[in-house]
């Protein structure tokens, strides 16, 4: 179970389970094979040693009855109390069962009907109505008590959580159908109704066994059953893929289909299938990896590894990981000497010829520490309080770009009290003969990040660039949409570029452009290869009239029912509402948007997208009041961060200024700018309000303000040449006028007001 806020059996023969409170489906349907998966247990026959070794892997411990052996944690009557949470663990008969109580909630007595995990921690799942199974958020420590293990705690240490919070134990975040049932468990339908806010979720296999990698396998049984003569005729054996022929990319994108940060699309897992044909992954995004692209969030390896310049050479997971222990091939740096070698294998030929494991390479003492190559290339950031998870960019270390980037660095990490500039010293002097280092992509994110205007051109030459890899080429498209015209044409590029998570990542901009430069550019992308980006052209084309669309009207009506379905059915989440309220309100269904916006927030309160767009479109249907009300009712929340809490007060004096309260606006304008200086909107606003007021000297230091953090922005360069001009500053109002014209050379707007300027 994830411990962030986000903003996703038994030995019968017919092994599938309906979680308690569901309607209990009929037998034809729960045996039904048409989907080709053979029941669970049924490869372990022929391959008895690799059954054996996944016994113990964490596939199989990913999810188990709670029953003797499988429970780890202590339920001998031991108890955990932090933070005005109580909790008692304890047995009767053959139940293990937990008494809970909080500051809000009175004390019951629960059953765990399932264990979650196994190391570093277990966590119970707990049977809830609306079929629904929830996580504890007390945890069972399973490491040697040497290592401070052996204990129960809480995931979120000092803190506790009310009952209508998503956080709460009992709330959404901790629910495992929507959150984490479909890597838990193997060819899982989670069954969830969005009217009734239900779930009737049913699996083949209870863990992650054989058919979760190696896809359906009833058919290879069928074969196995088969006379020789014809097992001969049928040379691919009934499997419906073949995971020890695939290249390494294609074999890892199998692997993130649970071991990413990503958005499904609501197909199921796809075996064998590229990974945007079932999930898109998330981008390098604040909140998820620092500005350089290293681990920040719960992101689950696959996003860091795809920058790797190993993934990128053909390596896999299995090259360093044993399939089916989960185990690593080799202990401490033997792993990574396997290749990085004095003689590479034949495989990685290009690799460079050297021994790496001497501190010639790695400059500490042998043996220690800093001389292990995953402490220098991988290192670990520790999630849910004991879990460290090692960074799989493989990157060399950059403390010479901390200042720039405000990313981490392996030697400071270890070296307390050691300057990332100190170390970067350090590494020159160890390699005085080297050049000095290369440009890296976190310069250009950075500075897309802080919204500077430097960013733009890095930011194009990064899309540009096919050598980088294809996750940071489609973060710098994503980030590119904030710098508006200028970046279009290199937008509009991206949306043939050959990678499909770069063209899935180009879309979403033009959903803002008008009809017919929407139409030329995204229908074609209907019939794209890769559903991920049929999806979101779908998405961005919402709204269209339909008679523009031509000939491709049929398919993309066919394509949005499918899509809205497919949204329909994994509404579960509250991003997963958002994605579907956004939809309907662009075809014009603004009801049943607001529906499902107020879902949203039902699931959790302090979702700001859901609550943003609920206000911008409940103004737009003159539902003022309401509007209000939303605002404040988000603003009276107490642990909104304060970038959050700056775009509700934002929205709050926007409301109040449409409404006639000039001051009051400016007074919530003046509080959006103390919790978020960098607020650009709220600048500009700000300006335009105390012009209206008269107060142009006043308005003219606002948009400094904003034009110090952000000189290159149009909206306020055409308020200061503006504002600069009715003072009679008209040197300053032509520089101005000049930046944007480097800006938006085609806009035929600039040159008349320079016109007009030099006219004065």
């Amino acid at each position: 179970m994830c411990s962030h806020r986000s903003p996703d059996g038994c030995a019968l023969a017919l092994l599938i389970w309906l979680l308690p409170g569901a309607a209990l489906a009929t037998p034809p349907e729960l045996a039904s094979t048409s989907d080709g998966y053979a029941p669970e247990g049924h490869c372990d026959g022929c391959h008895q040693t690799q059954a054996q070794n996944w016994q113990q892997s964490d596939h199989s411990w990913a999810m188990r009855p709670a029953a003797e052996g499988n429970v780890l944690g202590d339920f001998s009557g031991a108890e955990f109390s932090e933070a005005g949470v109580r909790a008692r663990f304890f047995r009767e008969g053959e139940r293990y069962r937990v008494s809970l109580a909080g500051p809000a909630e009175p004390k019951r007595h629960w059953t765990v009907e399932y264990t979650f995990g196994h190391y570093p921690l277990q966590q119970y799942l707990v049977a809830q109505p609306g079929g629904r199974l929830q996580a504890l958020t007390v945890a069972w420590d399973s490491r040697p008590a040497a290592q401070g293990g052996q204990r129960w705690f809480s995931l979120y240490p000092g803190q506790s959580f009310h009952p209508d919070d998503p956080l709460h134990w009992q709330g959404r975040y901790q629910n495992w159908n929507a959150m984490c049932a479909d890597c838990h468990s193997t060819n899982l339908d989670k069954g969830y109704q969005a009217a009734d806010d239900s779930f009737a979720t049913t699996w083949h296999e209870l863990s992650v066994g054989c058919q979760s990698c190696h896809g359906p396998g009833q058919a290879h049984i069928d074969w196995a059953g088969e006379e020789a003569e014809k097992r001969a005729q049928a040379p691919d054996k009934g499997l419906s893929l073949s995971l020890g022929t695939m290249p390494g990319p294609q074999l890892a994108e199998q692997c993130a289909r649970c071991h990413s940060r990503r958005q499904t699309l609501g197909v199921g897992p796809q075996p064998g299938q590229p990974l945007l044909d079932s999930a898109l992954p998330s981008l390098l995004s604040p909140g998820l990896y620092h500005a350089d692209g290293q681990i920040q969030g719960e992101v689950y390896v696959y996003g860091s590894f795809a920058q790797s310049r190993m993934h990128q050479q053909g390596v896999s997971c299995t090259d360093c990981h044993e399939p089916h222990t989960s185990a690593l091939r080799f202990e401490g740096n033997a792993l990574c000497t396997q290749c990085h070698q004095a003689a590479p294998p034949e495989r990685f030929s290009t690799l460079k010829a050297a021994n790496y494991d001497t501190p010639t390479h790695h400059h500490h003492p042998q043996g220690s520490s800093g001389a292990q190559c995953v402490n220098c290339h991988m290192p670990a950031t520790t999630y849910m309080v004991v879990d460290p998870r090692r960074d799989h960019s493989f990157r060399i270390p950059r403390p010479d770009l901390s200042a720039q980037t405000g990313s981490p660095d392996a030697c400071t990490g270890c070296h307390d009290g050691m300057t990332p500039q100190q170390a970067a010293t350090a590494i020159d002097r160890w390699r005085p003969e080297n050049p000095a280092p290369a440009p890296h992509y976190g310069q250009a994110l950075a500075m897309a990040r802080a919204g500077e205007a430097e960013g733009l051109p890095a930011l194009q030459q990064l899309v540009d660039a096919p050598q980088q890899p294809a996750i940071v080429r489609a973060s710098a498209v994503a980030a590119l949409i904030d710098y508006g015209a200028p970046a279009l044409s290199t937008l509009d590029a991206a949306l043939s570029d050959p990678s499909a998570l770069v063209r899935a990542s180009a879309i979403p901009v033009f959903a803002q452009a008008p009809d017919a430069v929407r139409t030329a550019r995204l229908i074609p992308l209907l019939d794209d290869p890769t559903l991920a980006v049929r999806d979101e052209a779908v998405k961005a084309l919402a709204g269209v009239p339909l008679a523009q669309l031509g000939q491709a009207q049929a398919g993309y009506q066919a394509a949005l029912e499918d899509y809205l379905q497919r949204l329909e059915q994994n509404a579960d989440l509250p991003g997963n509402r958002l994605n579907l309220a956004v939809v309907l309100t662009r075809i014009g269904q603004p009801q049943q948007a607001v529906a499902h916006y107020r879902a949203a927030l039902e699931m959790d309160p302090r979702f700001l997208p859901a609550r943003l767009n609920l206000v911008t479109l409940l103004s737009q249907m003159g539902e003022t009041a309401e509007v209000s009300g939303l605002l404040d009712q988000g603003l009276a929340l107490s642990d909104v961060a304060d970038a959050d809490r700056a775009q509700l007060g934002y929205l709050k004096a926007l409301a109040l200024a449409e409404s006639g309260q000039i001051e009051a606006a400016l007074v919530w304008l003046d509080r959006t700018l103390k919790w978020q200086p960098t607020h650009l909107r709220g600048h500009y606003n700000r300006a335009l309000i105390q012009d209206r007021l008269g107060r142009k000297e006043e308005a003219l230091a606002a948009l400094q303000q904003g034009l110090v953090l952000a000189p290159a922005s149009p909206d306020l360069l055409y308020a200061s040449v503006y504002l600069n001009a009715t003072l009679g500053n008209l040197p300053q109002a032509l520089s101005d006028l000049a930046t944007l014209r480097q800006l938006r050379p085609d806009d035929p707007k600039l040159q008349r007001l320079e016109s007009q300027l030099r006219g004065q």
